[in-house]
């Protein structure tokens, strides 16, 4: 492999039960993605893909195989110590933006540093406001923002404790083209000028022509169809 390789699953197994029946998502599933890639997942529904990215965040464990991110098999980690390495490596984006109501922006993205001093919680999330250009908008609650806006809180909470891999369920599926094109514009641009290396799942082949290249996943198995513009 090479040395730069970020993401690394071996022979990844994983299954559900729906009643009497076992159903199998992947079966023996290999997966290599390099630090400061941008890679869609793009498949029909049912194929895996939020299973994917629940696994690569170390929010569901896989039946068998391995999952190495950053040189960690996060599969074998103790449930503490996997809480800890997602909070210092791994950032989400979601569809519906998942913010809390009752908090501003800035409060929203501070979050994830509660155990961090104040006065360093306060210089991370100056900075990721100033990175989703949204520094005039943190003292503003979600229901005085836009889709796009919200999205944007979002995002700068994914980034504010400076994690090495972002996992992004269809980020703009709650959007208009226009404001969707320019959520896909802020991931380009992490990507390109802070080097995050990020997954998108997505069913929108718009979206996915932002990434650096898109795979596709059916049946259990990847297949790379092209690479992005």
């Amino acid at each position: 492999m090479p040395d730069n390789t970020l993401v690394r699953l071996i022979d990844v197994c994983k299954r559900f039960n729906k009643g009497s029946e076992t159903i199998t998502i992947f079966d023996r599933l290999e997966l290599s993605i390099p630090a400061g890639d941008f890679v869609a997942v793009m498949g029909p529904s049912g194929s895996g893909k939020t299973t994917l990215l629940n696994l690569l965040g170390g929010i569901d464990r896989a039946d068998s195989g391995e999952i190495h991110i950053g040189g960690i098999r996060v599969d074998a980690l103790s449930e503490s110590a996997l809480t800890r390495w997602r909070g210092a490596h791994v950032g989400f984006i979601f569809q519906f933006y998942n913010l809390m109501p009752m908090l501003t922006a800035a409060q929203n993205i501070e979050l994830p540093l509660l155990t961090r001093p104040g006065k360093d919680r306060r210089r991370h999330v100056e900075t990721a406001l100033k990175v989703v250009e949204l520094a005039d908008r943190k003292k503003h609650y979600p229901r005085e923002m836009s889709g796009g806006q919200q999205q944007r809180v979002a995002i700068a909470r994914a980034i504010v404790s400076n994690p090495d891999l972002l996992l992004c369920d269809e980020p703009t599926g709650d959007l208009d083209r226009a404001t969707a094109d320019e959520i896909l514009s802020v991931l380009r641009l992490l990507n390109r000028d802070l080097g995050k290396t990020i997954v998108m799942v997505t069913h929108d082949a718009a979206a996915a022509r932002h990434a650096r290249r898109t795979l596709h996943l059916d049946k259990g198995r990847f297949i790379e169809r092209d690479l992005a513009a």
